[in-house]
């Protein structure tokens, strides 16, 4: 132990000794320690590595995709990577449109039929669909969620003929039972049931009131509407010149035992107009609106520069569009006035007509409500300039839509333009593509047709001219001018027949749109 004194230290062993007590290091921690660092031999040997740790793979293919409706083969490759290169196991693992996928090939999510853009089955009906995919090493798993959008296409489209041969048809409406049959309006006093799938007539016509009126000039059956609830009740209402020339507004009810035919028994005058002794501008449209109640398009009753004064007569029924309520009688001791008046009405309390909901129009033939939004198109034909189309929005009554102080915008006679409503589209008479002499009001196409769709297809009878503008970019108080037309003439050319005198357009129960022309001919617009 002497070694480990210090050398040249005076101090004994002994001292050395009771130095190391003093310090606390025991002297054989001291020789341990001293033999260890001498011994010259290897450390201990080094624990072994931790096993490495799995990686999940990675999902490479994308979170969205995009497909064309009708893609025969739309699907969806899932695709990964692994930085271990263990094998990858992929799986549709779910999401709220996982049922309408299945999954193919190891790798391929594929829709189960061809999407549809009119028809989405995803979940909220928005044509994205949404799922959820995985990839798995066998120890990890990675999901990923996946939205997968379908995209509209354009429908090409044609008319089809559907009959030919009818005694001058006016009008056209569905025949409300789910048929998918047609009801059309002929001028002398008929109403046809037509299949336009197979363009059979039936044997029997449904309505005959031939004995009871005046075809004459632009007089006869000009209109015809069901009742809200014709499918229980069979009630419909049709709009004729009697054999006085004088407008009415008559109800019955079909058959019993066969709905197909009316029953005349049930014949009722609700609503009579007198007319002037001139057979033209006596209107036309009838039709039940969002409100469940009977609107009326009457003309100013004859003659140039509204001869007989009517259009700016708030006392005169003519030259209006009325409404009434059909399903009421708020005048039990008048048997000519099966009806009351709505609350609504402009002038219900006084100052005009209580019938009365628009005024100020020259010939109002054909209007349509949009089933979407409820607003009433309305085609007024015009005098010697301009041809428009006006509208009323749900909520506004009392519209003055200005004849004869203005025709269209243009101003016709010197009288005050003030409260006035402009139309919503017009158009000048002539012979060009934009042109023509006699407008037909036409309907917003909410039918199968995609590139018709939202659109307000009109026309003209004199020109057979036939255009459409967006619904959407309709705007109370700003006139469309028919440079901002889509010409459809072309596109409108039927497969058989030609389009002329083109009388009305008609809707049936479905969207479909029609085009009935005064020769006889019916014409129905089908996807191609």
């Amino acid at each position: 132990m002497e070694a480990l004194v210090t050398p040249g230290s005076s101090k004994s062993s002994g001292e050395a000794r009771s130095v190391l007590m003093r310090t606390g290091i025991g002297a054989w921690t001291i020789l341990a320690m001293a033999l260890a660092g001498c011994s010259g031999g290897d450390s201990a040997a080094p624990p072994p590595p931790p096993p490495p740790v799995n990686r999940a793979p990675v999902i490479t293919s994308a979170a969205t995709r995009s497909f064309a409706e009708g893609t025969a083969d739309a699907s969806y490759a899932i695709t990964a990577t692994d930085a271990d290169n263990d094998p990858i196991t992929f799986a549709l693992a779910g999401g709220v449109d996982a049922d309408d996928f299945h999954f193919e090939l190891g790798s391929v999510v594929a829709f189960n039929a061809p999407p549809d853009f009119e028809a989405p089955t995803d979940a909220n009906g928005d044509n994205v669909y949404e799922i959820i995919v995985s990839a798995s090493d066998g120890t990890a798993t990675t999901t990923l969620a996946v939205r997968i959008t379908v995209t509209d296409v354009a429908d090409a489209f044609g008319l089809r003929r559907v009959v030919s041969g009818l005694s001058q048809p006016l009008f056209l409406l569905g025949r409300g039972d789910g048929s998918n049959r047609v009801f059309i309006v002929e001028k002398a006093g008929q109403v046809e049931i037509l299949d336009p799938t197979t363009g059979a007539l039936n044997a029997a016509p449904f309505l005959d009131l031939r004995t009871v009126i005046d075809p004459s000039g632009e007089q006869g059956l000009l209109g015809m509407a069901l009742a809200p609830d014709f499918a229980a009740s069979g009630t419909f209402y049709v709009h004729l010149n009697n054999l006085s020339g004088d407008t009415e507004i008559r109800r019955y009810r079909t058959q019993t035992a066969n709905p197909d035919l009316a029953d005349l028994s049930t014949g009722d005058v609700i609503f009579t107009a007198t007319q002037p002794a001139a057979s033209n501008h006596k209107g036309g449209f009838i039709g039940f609106g969002p409100d469940n109640l009977l609107y009326i398009a009457l003309g100013d009753g004859g003659g140039s520069n509204d001869a007989f004064g009517n259009g700016q007569n708030r006392n005169s029924l003519l030259a209006k569009i009325l409404r009434i309520d059909p399903s009421s009688d708020g005048f039990p001791t008048d048997p000519s006035r099966d009806y009351a008046i709505p609350p609504g009405n402009p002038f219900a309390g006084g100052g005009g007509a209580p019938e009365t909901f628009a005024y100020g129009l020259r010939n109002p033939f054909r209007a349509s409500f949009d089933r979407q939004t409820g607003n009433l198109f309305i085609g007024d034909v015009g005098q010697g300039a301009i041809e428009e189309i006006s509208l009323i929005r749900p909520g506004e009554a009392g519209l003055n839509f200005g004849w004869p102080v203005l025709e269209g915008t243009r101003v016709n006679q010197a009288g005050s333009t003030a409260g006035m409503t402009a139309p919503i589209a017009e158009y000048a008479h002539g012979s060009g593509p934009r042109q023509g002499n006699s407008v037909t009001g036409g309907y917003v196409y909410r039918g199968p047709v995609d590139v018709l769709r939202g659109q307000y297809v009109f026309g003209d009878f004199a020109s057979a001219n036939i255009w459409s503008i967006p619904a959407a970019s309709v705007s109370q108080g700003a006139t469309i001018a028919s440079a901002a037309f889509t010409i459809q003439t072309a596109a409108f050319a039927p497969d058989l027949g030609v389009i002329d005198n083109i009388a009305s357009f008609g809707e049936d129960d479905a969207g479909n749109l029609y085009v009935v022309g005064l020769d006889g001919e019916v014409f129905r617009v089908e996807p191609r």
